[in-house]
This record gives C-alpha cells, sequence and structure tokens, in this order.
C-alpha cells in the first residue's frame, strides 16, 4: 500500500457539566508498517516514522531499536495475537523533532484485506500513553472500558465506543465516551485522501501539524478552566505511566 495523506477535520462535543465543541483542521497519515516512508540517508532527522513514539513504554532494552512493526507485532503478542499479515498505521511522523498523536490505530488486517483487531493508542499531554486492543464488528464499531487519563476534566471511568472502518478514500475515527453521571462525550476525525504522492516531503511542507494540535488542546482546557471546571488528580497508577 502506498502512503495516503489525508487533510482532516476533528470535531470535540462535551455536554457535561457545561456544553462546549470546537473543531480544527489538520493532516494525518496513513502508512504500511511493512512499508514505512523515509527522507534519504542522513535527512531522517528532519522527519520520521519511529518505533520510540508509538506502543505502551516498558523497560524493554530494545525499545526504539525495534522497527514499528517488530515493535507492534511484540506487543500484539503480549495480548494473545498472533502478528497479522499487515498492519495500516494512522498518524503523523516526528517533524523537526516533535510529534504528539493524541490517538494512534493501527489496523491489524489478514490477506483477504478483512480487520481483524484494531489498536488505539492514546497519548496524554503528561507524556503518557495506553493501547487499547479492540475487536471491531463489520461497521468497524468497538467498545472497550476507559483505562488511561486522557482529560484531565474527566475521571478514569466509563465506557469508550468507537467507529474505525478501514479508512479509504474517505476517513473515519469517532469516539464517544459514556459515563453514567454525564451524556456522552465525542470526538470524531473525518477526511478526505489527498490524490497527489504522499511522501514525507509533504509533511515537511506543514511542519507545525501536532504542534498545533498540542497549542490547541491547551487553550481550549484554559477556556473550559475558566469556564468553571477544574481537573481531576490522577492516580499513581497514571502517573507511573509518564
Amino acid at each position: 500500500m502506498k502512503p495516503a495523506y489525508y487533510d482532516i477535520d476533528i470535531t470535540h462535543h462535551r455536554r457535561d457539566p457545561i456544553d462546549y465543541s470546537f473543531s480544527q483542521r489538520s493532516h494525518i497519515w496513513l502508512i504500511d508498517l511493512d512499508d514505512v516512508p523515509r527522507l534519504p540517508r542522513g535527512l531522517g532527522r528532519l522527519c520520521h516514522f519511529s518505533s520510540v513514539d508509538h506502543a505502551e513504554r516498558t523497560a524493554r532494552k530494545d525499545h526504539g531499536r525495534q522497527s514499528l512493526r517488530q515493535s507492534m507485532d511484540r506487543w500484539l503478542a503480549e495480548q494473545g495475537v498472533a502478528a497479522p499479515n499487515t498492519i495500516l498505521m494512522l498518524a503523523n511522523p516526528r517533524i523537526l523533532g516533535y510529534v504528539f498523536n493524541p490517538l494512534s490505530v493501527f489496523y491489524c488486517l489478514q490477506a483477504t484485506g478483512a480487520i481483524t483487531h484494531v489498536v488505539a493508542e492514546v497519548r496524554n499531554t503528561y507524556g503518557g500513553r495506553h493501547c487499547y486492543l479492540l475487536l471491531p464488528d463489520s461497521n468497524g464499531d468497538a467498545e472497550t472500558n476507559k483505562e488511561f487519563y486522557v482529560s484531565p476534566f474527566y475521571p478514569v471511568d466509563g465506557l469508550y465506543r468507537m467507529r474505525l472502518p478501514r479508512p479509504g478514500d474517505d476517513l473515519l475515527v469517532s469516539v464517544s465516551l459514556q459515563r453514567c453521571t454525564d451524556r456522552p462525550f465525542s470526538a470524531v476525525m473525518t477526511g478526505t485522501r489527498r490524490g497527489d504522492i504522499a511522501t514525507l516531503w509533504t509533511a515537511l511542507r506543514h511542519p507545525l501539524t501536532t504542534r498545533a494540535v498540542m497549542f490547541g488542546i491547551k487553550r481550549h482546557g484554559i477556556t473550559l478552566y475558566r469556564k468553571g471546571l477544574r481537573p481531576f488528580s490522577r492516580s499513581r497508577r497514571e502517573e507511573a505511566r509518564v
């Protein structure tokens, strides 16, 4: 599969205890972990995909020296899942030394192209990350209990309902957090695949992509704080992930 580059719109809608929503435009990549795009030798530090930026950090001595494919195969094996025929990753590369992917999605495919599993990797602004192993149905729908501290204005509880169909010319990723005390929070990413050839030079034309995402998260967090929301404290377990 050739690397795909999507123009995307991201929308968040929080309904309780206040009603607040926002939208943001950005870009994202879909790549095959068996054929990760690279810049010419000597220029890789400008823009690259790396296993250091993905999968949960552990005490492994070889973490960072493995390829992205090796790293994900190993993580899947630890969950009791055999190595898939193909793994597609939806994420942005590290550009000029910086990357922040709030959500990276790994689509595990059979030889037929059918999805067997999806790994949803969530990052927070404290440097932590957590992977959820999902078993989507034929529509790409899946659910899992929330186990990781993300927004400081939500505790670690509730149920995620996700829709993650395999990307094509169009892209859809939706996440809804269901909590017994609140109406659902939703985050939706929609996109359109660009028709031009996607190389990492394309990413370098937008060097502030993930910095803008981080800036937006902090700006909206300040807005919510000013509207009266207060953070929930992180548990020791969550702090240990950072």
